[in-house]
């Protein structure tokens, strides 16, 4: 490595950090959102000066994907990959086996994050406030399952392991509960049965073990749905948030909280309820966030004065520094 005698530094960033590879794509449901978010990143990345490759992760085979990814001979792994076999701890612990950094959480953090119901649990064990709810399995569902005294209407019905909102749905009556249930079950063996919790959406990244400011979200659709994450327009946001200082502070507490109680690094975003009496509700934490120059991580950086180029390469620095822990 080339050194400059003077600061003792590597003499440019492509010396620094060595060839790049950006795994984007995969095998999930979320792959065309990891596609958008590999290219944002890679192209920031290749502006900054870096030596930088895309990798497109297109199975889940171990095997195959070692090969794939040695045959790139990258120092760092930049991950954009959103969803199974991205944030589930899979893909990090390919790249523990053949000793390549890579950004963001490690495996166990990973696989908890990914587990609505792993993760939720951590959250109630440890006083965050999380929505009441069932897990229900699809070998014990059965079509006359009712709403209890447990759980009062509205309800949400999602998948325990997908992100983007992918297979949710919110009910009002009873009699909607079966066609929701399918739709989740669709997506997973395991779902996630909770009240609704009426508020404001609002969302926190952490980057660095520091949180970042809080954003509202304002769909204007009922919910935060996959067309309303996704279809320009569907979605206000207010960055910051417009919060009294200290519901603020409390909200940016809990996503803290969270992100270290799961033992994440690098970064990541919680999602949360603030309720009508001010209460943040953790809904989850991703690991693995939307990364392009519009998604939400990247909006609440900016208006720390860090862009989108300088957030990619922070992340490639934290990256290398986990290594040395």
């Amino acid at each position: 490595m080339a050194i400059n005698s003077r600061t003792c530094e590597p003499a440019n960033l492509r010396t620094k950090y060595g060839r790049i590879g950006v795994l984007m794509g995969g095998p999930s449901t979320e792959r065309e959102i990891s596609l958008k978010s590999g290219k944002a990143v890679y192209e920031a990345l290749k502006q900054s000066g870096l030596q930088v490759i895309p990798i497109d992760i297109k199975t889940d085979s171990i095997e195959e994907n070692i090969r794939l990814i040695e045959s790139c001979k990258i120092d760092c792994a930049f991950l954009a990959l959103h969803g199974r076999f991205g944030e589930d701890g899979q893909i990090q612990e390919i790249l523990e086996i053949i000793k390549i950094p890579y950004t963001g959480s490690g495996v166990l953090a990973s696989r908890l994050a990914m587990d609505k119901v792993a993760s939720r649990k951590i959250f109630q064990a440890n006083g965050l406030n999380v929505p009441k709810y069932k897990i229900v399995e699809k070998a014990s569902y059965t079509l006359d399952w009712e709403v209890n005294n447990n759980l009062k209407l509205p309800l949400v019905i999602k998948p325990a392991t997908h992100g983007s909102s992918i297979g949710l749905s919110i009910i009002d009556k009873q009699e909607d509960l079966d066609k929701a249930v399918s739709l989740a079950f669709a997506f997973d063996e395991r779902i996630i049965i909770e009240e609704y919790v009426e508020g404001r959406e609002v969302t926190v990244g952490i980057l660095k073990e520091q949180p970042l400011p809080v954003i509202e979200i304002i769909p204007k659709r009922r919910f935060f749905d996959y067309e309303a994450k996704y279809t320009p327009g569907m979605t206000d946001y207010e960055v910051p948030a417009k919060l009294e200082e200290s519901i603020a502070r409390e909200v940016k507490k809990a996503a803290l909280s969270a992100h270290k109680l799961l033992g994440c690094s690098g970064c990541s975003r919680a999602d949360m309820i603030l309720s009508k009496d001010n209460l943040p509700f953790v809904l989850e934490v991703n690991t693995i966030p939307g990364l392009t120059n519009i998604s939400l991580l990247p909006r609440a950086a900016k208006t720390q004065g860090i862009e989108f180029n300088e957030l990619c390469l922070k992340l490639i620095k934290l990256a290398y520094e986990k290594t040395k822990v």
